[in-house]
This record gives structure tokens, C-alpha cells and sequence, in this order.
């Protein structure tokens, strides 16, 4: 029995975790609050893989899934406590030879999210601003204090 090959990502309200194990079969997992529990037997040699991980963080395992796919069994992990980053999957520092990380799906959210804000609020600065009557240019040597705003005059009546 040996580790099924994994790659993980974060997200801000679940972790997930992908184990690379093509045509598999007896595939079985468990979530607990700080634990996954996954086996199963797959592969062209019929290879038993167990891996068993101490999670970072706990996670709901009522609200956490699993899907079986031809190539891989994806497992979504719902986070206990959303919106708080996992730096990586495991409890412990240590490196796991078959656990990496998806940069195809990793999202450096928490710093990506303040960028994010900022850009929103300059543009939402930006939006408010605009049309501002202190921004407006004048246009051929209008005064706007002499004019009448299109509002204020009556439209006359059309049959």
C-alpha cells in the first residue's frame, strides 16, 4: 500500500484536494473535523493507496464532498472557519513527496483580495467623481450659473 500522488489548493470558504489515481475503485473517504482519511485501489496495477492527513485547520466534515472521476477523486474540504488562509494542507511542516501544490487553481486570495478592494474603491472613487459639477469642463464658454438645467424648464405639451 502506498500514497495516492495529490495536489491541493485554498479558497476562502474550502480547501480542495485533488488525488491523481486513474480507474479507481473501492474508493473511500473520511472527514473528520481535523482529518481526512482517503483509500482506494486504482491505477493499471491495481494499487492500493491509503493517505491519511492531519488537516491545518478543522474543517465541517458534514458540508465537506468527494467526487470519483475517471482520473482523479477530487474532495472538497468546507473550511470551519471561512475566510482565513491556509498556508499549506498538512498540521505539520513537514514535506510530503506525494502532495503538492495545483498552481494551475492557486489564488493568493488574501493579498489578491486587498488588491482587489483598493482597485474597487479608486474606481468606485472614480465613478462618483465624474459627472461632479466642480469636474465639468466648460463648454463654449458656457456659465452654468446663468444656464437652466433641462430638469427645471417645462416641457410643452406635444398632441
Amino acid at each position: 500500500m502506498q500514497p495516492a500522488t495529490a495536489k491541493w489548493y485554498d479558497r476562502r470558504e474550502a480547501v480542495f484536494i485533488e488525488f491523481c489515481i486513474e480507474d479507481s475503485k473501492d474508493v473511500r473517504v473520511q472527514f473528520n473535523k481535523t482529518k481526512l482519511d482517503f483509500s482506494c485501489v486504482g491505477g493499471t496495477d491495481n494499487m492500493k493507496h491509503h493517505n491519511e492527513v492531519e488537516l491545518f485547520e478543522s474543517i465541517d466534515p458534514n458540508d465537506s464532498k468527494h467526487k470519483r472521476t475517471d482520473r482523479s477523486v477530487f474532495c472538497c474540504l468546507r473550511k470551519a472557519e471561512s475566510g482565513k488562509s491556509w498556508p499549506r494542507l498538512t498540521k505539520e511542516k513537514a514535506k510530503l513527496n506525494w502532495l503538492s501544490v495545483d498552481f494551475n487553481n492557486w489564488k493568493d486570495w488574501e493579498d489578491d483580495s486587498d488588491e482587489e478592494l483598493s482597485s474597487f474603491d479608486r474606481f468606485s472613487e472614480m465613478m462618483n467623481n465624474m459627472g461632479g459639477e466642480d469636474d465639468l469642463p466648460d463648454v463654449d464658454g458656457a456659465d452654468d450659473e446663468e444656464s437652466v438645467d433641462s430638469d427645471d424648464e417645462k416641457m410643452p405639451d406635444l398632441e
